[in-house]
């Protein structure tokens, strides 16, 4: 059996007939983007801690240890059930998780991604 693909993709992206449920996996909503944009839904609890996108600053030079730190705390019971039920929407078919960063695969959004497709 073929794998759910979990994509990443920036909120401003059009969406299109690829993407499946789009759920946008930022803290904040993105300044200056528009309210319209098509999305199923908004996982506030999976962004990271303040303090770690605070010291991550979307340097490459710390995105291994970014999410390292981001999957540790994906661990966390509050962000478990959150978790949980982006694993439901991924299994019911494709997926695209959103961010504002204008550099997605150096995002929040891609560790997370990658947790989703990983083998349990």
């Amino acid at each position: 059996m073929q794998p759910t693909p979990v994509r990443v993709a920036r909120l401003t992206d059009p969406a299109g007939p690829a993407d499946g449920t789009r759920v946008l996996v930022e803290r904040l909503w993105p300044r200056g983007a528009s309210r319209t944009v098509v999305l199923d839904g908004w996982y506030r609890q999976l962004a990271p801690s303040d303090e770690l996108r605070t010291w991550y600053g979307h340097d490459p030079a710390r995105f291994a240890e970014f999410a390292d730190r981001y999957r540790a705390e994906l661990g966390e019971p509050d962000r478990l059930a959150a978790l949980s039920r982006l694993r439901d929407l991924a299994a019911g078919g494709p997926l695209t998780l959103l961010t504002a960063s204008t550099t997605p695969p150096l995002s929040p959004a891609a560790v997370l991604a990658d947790v989703l497709t990983a083998a349990p």
